[in-house]
């Protein structure tokens, strides 16, 4: 779906990451929320001086993107932004209570019982590769993340998604698991790789890919 400028959603993003970051950036997504229920949304790129001013942070008390408004709620945390586009789709939320709770219950567990330990990865491997402090750390860090994808492999056994449907319990579970930065540990869990690949080959998420990619201006000329 096309970005449109005169869309009610709104979604803020960095006009520019380092290469590493690309397509991993947060606004990914409710990027992708908005692809998966068939809602368009507007994009508004700002830097890096922006994100941090005192005007942005009361949108987004961090300074981070994204940031989101529609004509009823303006919002922050990516997780809060796919709940509020999936309510509008039948296809991201089950209309029933108990799905729909199944829905909020997997959306915080991705959140608050993989992500954290996912990041403690990445900030070694990514962030922190040749600190001693690191290397040492590596290794139960490495552990205790096998564990949560043990838990989580185990849970999804032969399912195709958390549910018995796509929802949008599985944009952000997938989108955690994208992080993982060791993929000879991810290969230990072909079911969680299975389902990480089976939710990034969505056409709504290689255009909410696309998207982002598309936004990033060049690397600056160096001079």
């Amino acid at each position: 779906m096309p970005i449109d400028p005169q869309s009610d959603i709104e979604i803020t993003g960095f006009a520019w990451v380092p290469d590493f970051a690309r397509g991993f950036v947060r606004d990914l997504r409710p990027r992708w929320a908005c692809e998966e229920a068939g809602l368009s949304y507007r994009e508004r790129l700002i830097d890096f001086d922006t994100a941090k001013g005192a005007d942005y942070r009361q949108e987004q008390p961090f300074g981070q993107v994204p940031a989101y408004r529609d004509a009823e709620v303006q919002m922050f945390e990516s997780g809060a932004m796919v709940l509020r586009i999936a309510e509008q789709s039948d296809g991201l939320m089950p209309r029933d209570a108990a799905g729909r709770y199944r829905v909020l219950t997997w959306v915080t567990a991705a959140l608050n019982s993989v992500e954290p330990f996912v990041f403690d990865l990445v900030n070694i491997d990514t962030f922190n590769k040749d600190a001693e402090w690191g290397r040492l750390r590596r290794p139960q860090v490495i552990e205790t993340l096998r564990g949560r994808l043990n838990s989580l492999s185990d849970w999804l056994g032969d399912k195709h998604y958390l549910e018995s449907n796509f929802t949008a319990a599985d944009i952000i579970m997938a989108t955690v698991l994208r992080e993982v930065s060791d993929e000879a540990l991810m290969a230990e869990f072909p079911t969680l790789s299975a389902y990480r690949d089976r939710c990034m080959e969505r056409p709504a998420f290689r255009r909410a890919m696309d998207a982002q990619l598309a936004s990033f201006a060049p690397d600056p000329v160096p001079v």
